[in-house]
Parts: C-alpha cells; structure tokens; sequence
C-alpha cells in the first residue's frame, strides 16, 4: 500500500471515482513537468540570449557599416587626391620636358655640349641664363640702337665706297640719321678714343671700349660731348651724328668689334630681352659660352661679396 497513491475524481454523472497511481509514475510526472520547466527556461533564455545576440550584432553591423562609409569616403578622397596628384605630375612633367626642349636650344646656340651623365639641374647650373646674367649681359654688351632706328642706308660687308669709289670691306653699319641726331652709349664702358681721326676717313670719332672684349666706333659726328677716359653708361648721349671725315652725307657709322675682328653691328643693333637667343645663332664669332661663364662668375663673386659683411658682423655679434 506504501508505493501506491490514491486519485479521486468526482462527477455528475459518474459519481466518485477513485484511481490508484504507483508512486513511481508520480515521480516520472514530477520529473517531466520539472524537465519540461527547465527546458521551458532554457528556452526563454536562448531566445532572449539570441535576441540579445542578435541586437548586439546588428549594432556591430551599423558600426561596421558606418566605418565602410567613412572608409569609402576616405577612399573617395584618396583617390580623388592620387588621381590630382598624378595630373599635376603630368603637368609637371610636360614642363620639365619643355624646359628640357628650351634648354637644349640654348646650348645649341651657344655651342655648349653637356655629357651624357649630366643632370638637368646641373645643365641649367652650366649655362647660367638667369634673369640677372640676361640683364648684366645687356648692359655691358653693345645692344640696341645708338640712334633712332630709321634704316642702314649702306650694310656691314663688301661694297663700293660712295665717295672713293672703289671696292672695299665696310667694317661697320651706316644709319640713317638726321644732323645733330643724339647719338647714345650702346652698352657701358671707359671712352677710348674722342676726337678728329683723319686717318681712317672716319672723321669726329667716339670709340668706346666695352667689356669682356668688345668695342664700339661711332664715325663721321657732327659733335663729340665726352672726352678719353670717361665713363659713360649705356643709354648715355656721348655726340651728335653729322658728316664729318670721307661721307657723301649726314649719318651715323656704326661699328661693333670683338678682340679688334669686326662683327654685323645689325645683329647687335636689332638684339634685346625679347629676342635674346637670337644673337647667339646669328653671331658665331663671339665665344658665348666662356662669355656666359664668365659673367656669371663675376655675378657669383659679387654677391658673395656683398654677403660677406653681414657674415661678419653676425659672427661678431655670436662672439659677444
């Protein structure tokens, strides 16, 4: 009687019932109904677990997907920037591809034939055609006309001379020029020669001696206003042009040596900043190269020159 239970159900129709149950099923009842709240828990809580799960993963997601947004973005801007770069590059490269071009013509000109191993920067370094050489070489080098440009009337060359009436070398270029026409400084220099020069025919003569070899005679003056000796400037009046010496009329000889060789004065008289180059192709009796270097030797010592006190003084200044 000990393992058995009683169960009693009453009814209407039936009446009382009464059901005798081993104890052993009521264990295997308690038993499912305590699995079956177990696993009703583990249920709840996977799905809780899982939705939790879930939540944190969608906000991983949105975390993930906002760090792609601002990676593409990045990326956007990087390529936009690589993509900018690489143009400039290109333009950067056509550039120095131009400079190149132009730096071969001037060595061209001038005659300079750098090595193979020679850097571009290096090139440039040799051929010192700066702003500053380009402005030295214009002053001290005859450029430009000594008289208003109104023509050559005879040129520079082999002709008959219009009062000797024989064949001979012109050494100079004859200008149009009224009488008393001022007649300027082609470039600076010390006044060699001023005066009356009967000898050559040249009449009232002004010769000025030029830098780095060149001279400059300016013939057949009406009046001489500088005297041996002085400095002129160029762009100075230094005489009248007239028609004094062997001339058939009033005008202006002109003359450009270089070491005592006659050169075309045109090509002196036509050369200025805008056609610079020019004069290096169509004068090739001129050592333009050395001519370069050495300008810009002198250029250099100058400025090391006018450097030089404020280094002192700076170290002084260090010492103290």
């Amino acid at each position: 009687m000990h393992n058995r239970f009683t169960i009693t159900i009453t009814g209407s129709e039936c009446g009382l019932k009464q059901y005798n149950l081993n104890k052993i099923i009521k264990s295997i009842l308690f038993y499912s109904a305590l699995f079956l709240l177990l696993l009703i828990t583990v249920l709840v809580g996977s799905v809780l677990y899982l939705n939790y799960s879930v939540e944190k993963s969608e906000a991983k997601k949105a975390k993930i997907d906002k760090a792609y947004k601002s990676l593409q973005a990045k990326n956007k801007e990087l390529s936009s920037a690589i993509e900018k770069t690489q143009k400039e590059l290109e333009r950067k490269q056509t550039q120095l591809q131009e400079v190149a071009t132009s730096l071969s013509e001037i060595e061209e000109l001038i005659g300079l034939k750098p090595t193979e191993n020679m850097t571009l920067a290096q090139r440039v370094d040799l051929t010192k055609l700066s702003s500053e050489n380009i402005a030295a070489m214009l002053e001290f080098i005859p450029n430009g006309s000594p008289v208003k440009y109104e023509g050559i009337t005879s040129k520079y060359g082999w002709r008959v001379h219009p009062t000797l009436k024989k064949r001979e070398f012109h050494p100079g270029s004859d200008m149009r020029a009224k009488y008393g026409t001022p007649v300027h400084a082609t470039a600076e220099g010390v006044v060699e020669y001023a005066g009356l020069h009967r000898r050559s025919g040249y009449g009232k003569l002004v010769i000025i001696d030029n830098n780095y070899g060149f001279k400059t005679y300016f013939g057949h003056l009406s009046k001489i206003k500088v005297k041996a000796g002085q400095i002129v400037k160029k762009g100075d009046v230094i005489a009248l042009s007239g028609n004094s010496g062997l001339s058939n009329g009033p005008h202006l000889h002109y003359e450009v040596r270089f070491i005592a060789r006659p050169l075309n004065p045109y090509w002196f008289i036509k050369w200025n900043v805008n056609n610079f180059n020019e004069i290096f192709q169509k004068e090739k009796k001129v050592p333009w190269q050395s001519l370069i270097a050495t300008i810009s030797k002198i250029k250099l010592a100058k400025k090391q020159a006018l450097a030089q006190p404020s280094s002192q003084s700076d170290q002084k200044s260090k010492e103290k």
